[in-house]
């Protein structure tokens, strides 16, 4: 789903070898909220399982009315049924929408079965997976981006969120492979996971010449936009 194209025709995103439908709808692209739903999950009914999903995850209901993030917005596809409208959101918004599905839990799940259970454990284990990915452990990240209380993965840019989710699922393949059991093997696994994203990231920064990490949240870049809508 990364490639460019300022084309404003309908354009097929292949996802886990799934479709996903697009759109470029004013400069920016949005994706079919359904088609995202049943790549990631396997549902029978998508659309059943994101209403389920608003219920059970009360900050993805708030998403989806809108503030931090872009709404959803009905947008027209060619269907087998005709042209039908569509709820589709943008990128900000289905990376908060992955969040809520419960594949990022997979991690949880493997630390659970290999003898980590205490919520401590889970913290520390998190920040060993953060610190290599990306030199700041959560709460130094928050920091960095000068959040209070907030979530910090909801302000996170795209390219945080996907090396974010690099780490972690580096960290599942690896304790998987080593059978890695109890806390001091976990977290050598967390720190080689971790490595994996580190090591990504660094080579993305060589390559662009920009950082990944950013001080900048949502908060800040909606203020940026509106700045800009106003100069226009």
């Amino acid at each position: 789903m990364d490639e460019p194209d300022s084309n404003p025709e309908k354009r097929i995103a292949s996802f886990q070898l799934k479709e996903v439908r697009r759109v470029i709808h004013n400069n920016e692209r949005w994706f079919v909220i359904t088609d995202v739903v049943a790549a990631l999950t396997d549902s029978a009914n998508p659309k059943g399982y994101f209403t389920d999903m608003r219920r059970r995850d009360p900050q993805l209901a708030d998403a989806v009315k809108g503030g931090q993030i872009a709404t959803p917005l009905g947008l027209e596809f060619d269907t087998a049924g005709g042209r039908q409208m569509l709820q589709c959101w943008n990128t900000e918004g289905i990376f908060r929408l992955i969040q809520s599905i419960p594949i990022r839990d997979e991690l949880t799940g493997e630390w659970q079965k290999r003898g980590v259970k205490e919520q401590r454990e889970y913290a520390i284990l998190t920040a060993e997976i953060s610190k290599a990915a990306f030199g700041l452990t959560p709460t130094e990240y928050a920091e960095f981006k000068k959040l209070k209380r907030e979530n910090l993965r909801d302000h996170m840019t795209d390219l945080e969120l996907i090396f974010s989710m690099l780490g972690k699922a580096a960290t599942t393949e690896i304790a998987r492979n080593r059978d890695a059991q109890g806390f001091p093997q976990n977290q050598q696994a967390a720190n080689s996971g971790g490595m994996v994203a580190g090591n990504a990231r660094r080579e993305l920064e060589k390559k662009s010449g920009r950082k990944v990490v950013t001080s900048e949240n949502y908060l800040a870049l909606a203020q940026k936009v509106k700045r800009a809508n106003r100069l226009k």
